[in-house]
């Protein structure tokens, strides 16, 4: 079985941490920790892509980064919101 998921929580309009470094193939998994807020985490590119689609407080999404590079998730909702991913080999 694989590792478990490194944690990205989304709180107070901000990714947390706001940068990590993991191996292709490894998760991901997006926590929204606001109380009241709708996040929607997101990424677009010609290699890799995934969209959570609007997250209730209290849910989560996981993705399993399978192509090495640097990646910035976006958030659909707070254009502020940016996670840098570096996937290495």
């Amino acid at each position: 079985m694989g590792a478990a998921p490194y944690v990205i929580s989304q709180k107070d309009r901000e990714f947390k941490p706001a940068q990590i470094s993991i191996k292709r193939g490894e998760v991901l998994r997006f926590v929204n920790d606001d109380g009241e807020l709708l996040h929607h985490a997101y990424l677009s590119t010609d290699t890799f892509s995934f969209d959570s689609g609007d997250q209730q407080p209290g849910s989560k999404f996981d993705v399993t980064f399978s192509v090495p590079g640097d990646y910035t998730v976006l958030c659909g909702i707070h254009p502020k919101m940016k996670l840098a991913v570096h996937v290495a080999k």
